[in-house]
């Protein structure tokens, strides 16, 4: 997927059916001079529903439409016969979305199984046709309910995209790299920084066929929380991971300071993220000689209390204990 494919955010005007009219008929039949009202009930109309899709990574299919309709209920008619209901609208999404009202912001539905369904906005009922009315005293009722009209609204659609494992780091840590060695994805790759523009997935393959996701984020900078950089775009993305991967390069100034940044920065956002199970890359080691690998060690021992590990996915050095210590990490 290119990054120009990427989209995580849409806005969709959504319009229900109008519920059909009740009928207002009397009977008419030969040889039957009084057959009295037989007016049948309008339809229902259309319902606009979300469904969970688990073919779909992305909401680019609702980039270029942004409405959507249902049909109106059919009118009732002679001989109680109850007018069609209005054709419902599916508007398909990738599990990990998260609806929201427009105006006010409110979280409507979050779709994160195959084939969930959720009305977002319901048909207007069919009225009721004259027949319903009749009593002793009004024998022949003239009138029937018109339908309910049906809703509209605009709402708005965020993806969170559902990885087992997610990648945290400055730009330039390494991110896309590692992403490109222990998987199948290909994302882009320079020597400058904020090369990764939109998040990426890519599938780990595990001992015995099997398989977890990773997924990588534009990398972070310090105050992204409040709007710096362009991770703070895609922070909501690693909501839903269930292992956080740090990425910190070997020659970083000051490893430890650099972590406890990004974590104050995942605080910052969302301080459920601090619950997640953590682990330490120390990326680009093949830098580091067997001296100096053990002096950053023993310094490491010292200060941080979280695991942490040795990488370099250019040399693959590291990159097998990695992936057991990550399904370990998922697996508990």
């Amino acid at each position: 997927m290119t990054e120009g494919n990427f989209v995580d955010y849409v806005k969709l005007h959504v319009t229900s059916g109008n519920g059909g009219k009740g009928s207002v008929h009397l009977h008419r039949e030969k040889y039957i001079t009084k057959g009295g009202p037989d007016g049948g009930d309008g339809g229902r109309g259309g319902h606009v529903i979300v469904r969970g899709n688990p073919n779909m990574w992305t909401l680019l299919h609702l980039k270029f439409k942004r409405h959507f309709r249902a049909e109106h209920g059919g009118h009732g008619s002679k001989s109680r016969s109850t007018g069609a209901d209005g054709e419902d609208v599916y508007v398909d999404v990738p599990l990990g979305t998260v609806i929201r009202d427009t105006e006010t912001q409110e979280i409507l539905h979050e779709i994160t199984e195959d084939g969930q369904q959720t009305i977002l906005a319901e048909g207007g009922k069919g009225g009721r046709g004259n027949w319903h009315f009749k009593n002793s005293v009004n024998q022949t009722p003239r009138y029937a309910q018109p339908g309910i009209e049906g809703q509209q609204f605009d709402i708005t659609l965020e993806l969170k995209i559902l990885a087992d494992v997610g990648l945290v780091g400055f730009p330039n840590a390494g991110k896309s790299t590692l992403l490109s060695v222990i998987t199948s994805a290909k994302p882009k790759i320079a020597d400058y920084e904020f090369t990764t523009l939109k998040p990426n997935l890519g599938i780990v393959e595990y001992r015995d066929f099997q398989t977890f996701v990773m997924a990588d984020i534009p990398g972070i900078i310090e105050g992204a929380a409040e709007g710096k950089g362009i991770g703070h775009r895609f922070l909501r993305h690693i909501e839903r991971n269930s292992t956080l991967l740090f990425l910190v390069p070997a020659d970083a100034p000051d490893i430890k300071e650099q972590y406890e940044i990004l974590l104050d920065e995942l605080r910052r956002y969302n301080p459920d993220l601090l619950d997640k199970e953590r682990l330490i890359a120390i990326s680009k080691c093949d830098m580091l000689d067997d001296e100096l690998s053990a002096e950053l060690k023993t310094e490491l021992d010292a200060q941080l209390n979280v695991p942490y590990l040795f990488i370099s996915s250019v040399a693959q050095q590291g990159l097998q204990e990695l992936k057991d210590k990550l399904w370990e990490m998922l697996n508990v």
